[in-house]
């Protein structure tokens, strides 16, 4: 069924491409071209995916969303950098919350792929913890190759669910044949008790030793016993880490469509307050470019930086088209831009024979003072300025003022 669906899909999305292309709707009009159908049906899939997805599909998932007893809005639809929405999902959430204006769970999802977006509209009941916590389940449960429907119908029948649900096992014992279930069990029988007789013996060794180590007179009676330090194991660090680069790339993309829309409007500018506002468009739009093609955290906090960089240049163009005084804002911390912003004057920072000149927080400075190293943003190999890419190369744009022009040349992937 999986494959069938995929194939489909694939053969759809083609026909679509090569078919001769409609005039282009802006994203307002898409927008409430899907709010029209949704009022009429809250799953909203895309012509081009019908054929791919059986109506037996599509019941069970709005069966799954109706019992959940508040409105769902479930949308299945392609999404590319050159459709309506830019290819974004926040895009999509956004333009058509605004167009159908109903309270509800909102939900979007890439009819190529797994992974539904999703946006509670008016619904205080809805926690955001939940909500994270049956989206990742249902991805786990419904396996890589699942199509969207089945991930989206997952997900509604979890919510439905008391509490938050429960971590899936992380493997299973897969089924045996019955014809060979009376050897393999002998097998078993036999190393279970080749494992008893080595733990007998491993723990005979391990008393006779404490006996020697506790013995009067012992030489080690005096030695101070060591304790194994803390360590978080790299499983929990992983999944922390995930989480971090979750929020960070929600924030970072609610904050890139807010500016977004007040960039656009904007009213035309000239002189100063122009070029203001010409940096600002440039450094949102590389912000987006590089926030759609990260890869792990040190590229979302690139495209944080860059879209603060937008920000501050968006607030200039706006003082002084109104006349007033520029204000200045401290650039982000060199050594890791999530610290927030730099205090003070920049740092002479020497190493190797090199001096660079970096704006550092107030505890990145005193750990330099105090010859420590800094709590550096961390990358695949140590503090992230040990690699060579375009964030190490220039202390994410601290060394390089126009680093929007150095990721629209795409050096950032150099």
């Amino acid at each position: 069924m999986k494959a069938r669906f995929a194939l489909t899909a694939l053969l759809t999305l083609l026909v679509s491409l090569t078919a001769v292309p409609a005039q282009a709707q802006t994203p307002a009009e898409r927008a409430r071209e899907i709010a029209t159908a949704l009022a009429k049906d809250p799953l909203y899939v895309d012509p081009s995916y019908k054929s791919a997805l059986p109506e037996n599909l599509r019941a069970d998932v709005r069966a799954k969303a109706t019992a959940l007893g508040y409105p769902v809005y479930s949308i299945v639809l392609p999404l590319a950098p050159s459709d309506a929405f830019q290819g974004k999902e926040r895009n999509v959430l956004t333009l058509v919350i605004d167009a159908l204006g109903k309270p509800g769970l909102y939900v979007v999802v890439d009819g190529g792929g797994q992974f539904p977006w999703y946006e509670a509209h008016g619904l205080p009941q809805l926690a955001e913890d939940k909500l994270r916590a049956v989206r990742a389940r249902a991805l786990d449960d419904t396996g890589y190759d699942a199509g969207p429907t089945e991930v989206l119908a997952r997900m509604y029948e979890l919510l439905a669910a008391p509490g938050l649900p429960a971590t899936r096992p992380t493997t299973s014992r897969p089924a045996r044949s019955s014809s060979s279930d009376e050897s393999e069990e002998d097998e078993s029988s036999a190393g279970t008790i080749a494992l008893m007789i080595g733990l007998g013996i491993a723990a005979l060794v391990g008393l006779g030793l404490v006996i020697g180590l506790r013995r009067p007179g012992s030489r080690h009676q005096d030695r101070p016993r060591r304790e194994k330090p803390f360590s978080i194991p790299p499983h929990v660090a992983a999944s922390v880490a995930a989480e971090r680069r979750r929020r960070l790339t929600h924030e970072t993309s609610a904050e890139l469509t807010t500016l977004g829309s007040e960039l656009a409007a904007l009213p035309d500018a000239k002189g100063e307050a122009l070029r203001h506002q010409q940096a600002a468009l440039d450094a949102h739009h590389a912000a987006g470019k590089v926030l759609d093609a990260s890869e792990d955290l040190v590229d979302v906090v690139g495209a944080m930086v860059l879209l603060d960089k937008a920000r501050r240049e968006y607030d200039a163009a706006v003082a002084v088209a109104a006349d007033r005084k520029l204000p200045v804002v401290p650039r982000l911390c060199a050594f890791n831009p999530l610290h927030g912003r730099s205090s003070g004057r920049p740092t002479q920072v020497k190493a190797d024979g090199a001096t660079v000149t970096l704006p550092l927080c107030a505890e990145c400075r005193q750990a330099l003072k105090r010859g420590k190293a800094p709590a550096s943003l961390p990358g695949d190999d140590g503090p992230y300025w040990h690699g060579d890419d375009l964030w190490a190369r220039t202390f994410f744009g601290t060394l390089d003022d126009d680093l929007a022009a150095a990721v629209s040349r795409g050096d950032h992937r150099s």
